[in-house]
């Protein structure tokens, strides 16, 4: 069932950590094994929350086993990109829309990138973010405020300069 509930969204955060699929497959395989295997009696107040960050750590092993990897000790370096399927939100079909947003999200760092995902696009809460970022719940909701902040201000700012 924990499969199936939550295999794609997995497989839709996974790959904005890595680009290799098979790497990836492989993770979550092996994720949900140990899980099987365990069945630890461990406290979890949030399933999504603990399987993103397992997941996340399991990505970054498997890419410090096999090559120098892009992470750094703390995630904080973790490549991270947000897709333009995952920004085409409902119904909106505005094409200059959309390639303002996307322009200004690529200006984001990567840090930024992911708390708007996992907050906005994946739904955690403050809790979940702050513990699959590795990062406690002030500076979560610190950084979504930042981020949403220069967000808008590049928003702003495109918008100015297409005006001109």
């Amino acid at each position: 069932m924990l499969f199936r509930r939550y295999y794609e969204p997995l497989v839709q955060y996974g790959s904005k950590l890595t680009g290799n699929n098979e790497v990836l497959e492989d993770c979550i395989q092996e994720l949900f094994t140990e899980l099987w295997q365990n069945k630890s009696q461990t406290q979890v107040q949030s399933v999504k929350a603990y399987l993103f960050k397992s997941l996340k750590y399991k990505l970054f092993r498997a890419h410090q086993r096999k090559t120098t990897s892009p992470f750094n000790e703390n995630h904080s370096d973790v490549l991270f990109e947000i897709s333009h399927e995952t920004l085409l939100v409902g119904r909106e079909h505005d094409a200059e829309k959309t390639a303002r947003v996307l322009q200004a999200l690529g200006q984001l760092s990567n840090r930024q990138k992911e708390i708007i995902y996992l907050k906005f696009y994946q739904e955690l809460s403050y809790e979940e973010v702050s513990e699959i970022m590795n990062i406690n719940y002030q500076v979560a909701r610190n950084l979504l405020y930042q981020s949403i902040k220069s967000l808008k201000k590049l928003l702003t700012t495109l918008t100015l300069l297409l005006c001109f």
